[in-house]
């Protein structure tokens, strides 16, 4: 007669996740993602931050373009440039489309620190360059990895990996 073996309850399913993966592996995953989520959040409030300036003094925002020899169209470049500033600030705070608002961004950055910055003579110029060039750096890492683990992106691609599948995570898991 065989001996019946216990079946074991769902509170003692051994999630294996984290199968193969040490205690400093997983705390290393972890530290990255909330460093990466740190930076994105840093670098885009700079932008969203500057487009909420240039709404709250449109005409002060249109005079500087205009001392600075844009005289033609500069409503509608105010325009773009709030429009590009918020929506990608906004994409690198959120983690959504990350690498497509990092990109608008250095797109935009390029003509406009070109234009509004290489004054090497005023101090203040040159600091806003080097500036430039470093947040420029940053766009471009995401631009090239992405958000990050917390972010918007991760969650709708897990979403959509799902959907595709049509099993749940957790069964996914739990029938390994």
């Amino acid at each position: 007669m065989r001996r019946k073996v216990p079946r074991k309850r769902h509170a003692s399913v051994r999630f294996d996740i984290l199968k193969g993966y040490t205690e400093e592996k997983v705390t290393a995953m972890t530290d990255k993602a909330y460093i990466s989520l740190i930076g994105r959040v840093l670098i885009g409030l700079i932008f969203v931050m500057s487009g909420v300036s240039k709404i709250a003094d449109p005409q002060g925002t249109q005079q500087y373009m205009a001392a600075m020899g844009i005289t033609t169209a500069t409503t509608f470049l105010y325009a773009g440039a709030v429009f590009v500033e918020l929506a990608g600030g906004l994409s690198l705070l959120l983690g959504m489309w990350a690498k497509w608002g990092a990109t608008a961004l250095i797109v935009f950055m390029i003509p406009t620190t070109l234009m509004f910055h290489t004054n090497f003579g005023d101090q203040n110029q040159t600091i806003h360059f080097m500036k430039n060039l470093a947040m420029m750096g940053g766009l471009l890492y995401v631009a090239l990895y992405g958000s990050g683990r917390l972010s918007v992106d991760r969650w709708a691609s897990r979403k959509d990996q799902d959907v595709e599948s049509g099993v749940s995570p957790l069964r996914k898991v739990v029938h390994q």
